[in-house]
């Protein structure tokens, strides 16, 4: 591919790799501005789920636009937000109908994290603080959030900052060398949560957080059938929220509109983002249970707020990429196209002994790197594997996601995630690129 030279920048973000400059984006696809196109294969951070320049958003936006773009939800009711709301509110688990907005993720959890402790201060329980979560795990990048999150290289350089909460092991089954079956397995991983309580002091344990299928931190882990059923009757014994962290597997990306809903967790507060807008303006979502949100109001009122919480341009995007999801089908598009994805990403595995493992639901599907099959044994860091695959993908116009899987130190894991308008040719597509660039890695690395 062709690229102009890029000029030093006086924007900093993530990383100092250089990448030419976008020019304009249209379904699944980017172009830069040498006309080079590139396959979004990952939708961004897992983002795009209805695609780019969807013209019936834009449409939405531009209308809202000439009417107002901001309006504080202390002065002023809007529209969108409200309607939003209903719409959203009525895509929940029964009881889940209090609505609160966001600007993304990060925000929408740690709102999660405050709702939670505010209604334990207000229903006499302020013994209760502390917020189990899974370890790998990946909640945002706020404070709040980096104390319930498990990847140490994120998270170790600010723990002084916070109060680092406890963790348990995630149900990583696949890594398992046992005689159990899956089921045992999802209950084994289950209890661990009851002897963390128990542990912590069941009296001090306020919430446990968990994302249905894990996210950038694990690469789709999905956790045995019996692993939810089980976590639903501990949260219930000891008197402990549950909060689910839909940020990335929300909005349709799983099969269906809550990953959650695979196993009927029952959450008494949802955070959402990514998705929720599909990228066309910032916007996260929480949604809580009207007890808990009643007890709050009548006791004065969420001690919490956003400046940009509830705003009109953002609902207007948000409000238009929820109507396209539910009438475009694409959460049914997400489960067909997803299980032909896993078909296609596993003859990959049988072909390149490297590939350990592929795993997701829907159209959350990662694939992992290992240097034996039997062992799981990672790749040897110095290889650098996740950072080389989406090098070679992007040369060839293929936007992937990588992040190291186990803890956020080792082992390597691939996100495919695109968006949910994708069809089978368009599959095809990825697969066949994909390809190339694991032959010409395997030569690379001698795998």
């Amino acid at each position: 591919m062709q690229q102009k030279s890029k000029n030093k920048s006086n924007y900093f973000y993530l990383s100092n790799t250089q990448r030419p400059m976008l020019d304009r984006a249209d379904g699944i696809y980017l172009w830069d501005e040498s006309g080079n196109k590139y396959i979004d294969a990952s939708s961004g951070p897992i983002v795009s789920n209805i695609g780019h320049s969807n013209p019936s958003v834009i449409k939405a936006m531009k209308k809202q636009m000439d009417k107002s773009t901001f309006g504080y939800r202390l002065n002023f009711f809007n529209e969108p937000a409200e309607k939003l709301a209903s719409l959203t509110a009525s895509l929940m688990p029964s009881g889940l109908d209090q609505i609160f907005f966001t600007s993304g993720g990060s925000e929408s959890v740690e709102s999660c994290i405050k709702l939670a402790r505010q209604y334990a201060v207000n229903t006499n329980k302020e013994k209760k603080w502390k917020i189990i979560s899974l370890y790998p795990s990946y909640h945002g990048g706020t404070l709040g959030a980096l104390a319930i999150t498990g990847m140490d290289p994120f998270v170790d350089p600010f723990s002084k900052l916070m109060k680092v909460m406890p963790k348990i092991p995630a149900a990583t089954c696949y890594l398992d060398n046992d005689n159990l079956s899956e089921d045992e397995r999802g209950i084994k991983y289950a209890n661990l949560l009851e002897e963390e309580i128990i542990k912590q002091d069941p009296e001090t344990v306020l919430a446990f957080i968990l994302e249905p299928i894990g996210g950038a931190s694990t690469g789709a882990l999905v956790p045995p059938n019996s692993y939810f059923k089980r976590i639903n009757e501990i949260c219930k014994k000891h008197d402990i929220l549950i909060i689910a962290d839909e940020v990335m597997t929300g909005a349709g990306r799983t099969g269906k509109f809550l990953a959650g809903e695979h196993w009927n967790l029952e959450p008494d507060i949802i955070a959402m983002a990514k998705g929720f807008a599909a990228g066309y303006a910032p916007l996260g979502v929480v949604a809580a249970k009207n007890t808990i949100v009643n007890e709050i109001n009548n006791s004065g009122g969420f001690l919490h707020g956003h400046t940009y919480a509830g705003n009109p341009l953002a609902c207007s995007a948000g409000l238009a990429v929820l109507r396209e999801i539910l009438s475009k089908n694409l959460i049914e598009n997400a489960h067909i196209q997803g299980i032909t994805l896993k078909e296609k990403l596993n003859q990959l595995k049988n072909e390149f002994s490297f590939i350990g493992d592929v795993r997701g639901k829907g159209l959350l599907v990662a694939f992992e790197l290992v240097a034996n099959k039997e062992t799981m044994e990672p790749l040897p860091t110095s290889m650098n594997a996740d950072t080389l695959l989406v090098e070679e993908a992007y040369k060839k116009g293929l936007i992937i996601y990588s992040r190291k899987t186990r803890g956020g130190t080792i082992g390597d894991h691939f996100m495919i995630c695109p968006p949910l308008v994708i069809n089978k040719k368009q599959i095809d597509e990825i697969c066949l690129i994909l390809r190339e660039c694991l032959k010409n890695i395997q030569s690379k690395l001698n795998l």
